[in-house]
């Protein structure tokens, strides 16, 4: 995580800083503090906090990972090198910005859709910016969602393409099991009732309902009850889910909603730095 934040900052700023070497004189200690903008929920400070340390700027946090901020409160104090400062406003600003827009998007999602399903999850999909996958994960986090998976590795996701390469559902699931361990859970994406059907009968331990309409997601529910099959596994819905239709799936009584736009579509939360010198 640290190099990954190091090479941001080298990448903003390539060979020299030339506006701030040009101003600055070395060894000028300045102070400063991050401002929230807007109200919403503050996520990425474990991430700031190791690279200010890597460039000798202390700082101060005044805000908590995933809590509540408002417009105008401090979210930090930083103090060390004017220079250093200068040269990471930006990279620092632009990674806090982003990683709240996502948690705030992710808490006013998640609310809206428990008002109708009080024990829902909503889950982030691995649609994220390469690179940056794993902040972006750990800020649905801060806003109440749930990170599905990391990487690749995290649990077993039998996909439309690779039930077409093992030719059907029951197969697959059949390999998965042979072949992977027993600590990881295995989820397989249906497209149709009787897929639905198939993956419950067949050992899936989750089964995601892909680009159904809420109608079709009743159906399938109402059908694993039916066949004593529900109580088996958890039903996750996912694709063409947006701000406009997702509270008629979460009316659906499914345990999961999974949506990309929590992250790739997320607002930055608006903040700013202020200097001080010393």
């Amino acid at each position: 995580m640290r190099d990954i934040l190091k090479q941001m900052v080298y990448e903003d700023i390539g060979f020299e800083d030339i506006t701030t070497s040009a101003l600055i004189e070395k060894s000028i200690e300045a102070r400063g503090r991050i401002i929230s903008k807007e109200n919403g929920i503050i996520s990425g400070i474990d991430a700031i906090n190791s690279l200010l340390n890597e460039f000798n700027i202390k700082g101060s946090f005044k805000k908590k990972e995933g809590e509540i901020i408002h417009n105008g409160d401090i979210i930090m104090e930083i103090e060390g090198d004017a220079r250093s400062i200068l040269s990471l406003e930006r990279t620092i600003l632009n990674f806090l910005m982003r990683m709240s827009g996502i948690a705030t998007l992710t808490m006013e999602t998640l609310n809206k859709i428990r008002k109708v399903n009080k024990n829902i999850i909503l889950a982030g999909t691995r649609k994220t910016t390469p690179g940056l996958q794993l902040f972006e994960k750990n800020a649905v986090k801060a806003g109440g969602g749930d990170t599905h998976r990391f990487r690749l590795d995290d649990c077993v996701l039998i996909k439309d393409n690779h039930i077409a390469v093992v030719g059907n559902i029951k197969e697959s699931l059949i390999k998965a099991r042979k072949n992977v361990s027993f600590t990881k859970k295995i989820e397989i994406e249906v497209e149709n009732l009787h897929d639905a059907i198939s993956a419950a009968q067949n050992g899936a331990d989750i089964i995601m309902l892909d680009n159904m309409e809420p109608a079709e997601v009743k159906k399938v529910l109402s059908s694993l009850e039916e066949e004593n099959l529900r109580e088996n596994v958890m039903i996750e819905v996912s694709g063409g889910i947006n701000p406009d239709n997702i509270v008629e799936y979460a009316k659906t009584s499914v345990d999961i909603i999974s949506t990309g736009y929590i992250t790739h579509s997320a607002k930055a939360l608006n903040m700013s730095l202020e200097l001080i010198m010393k």
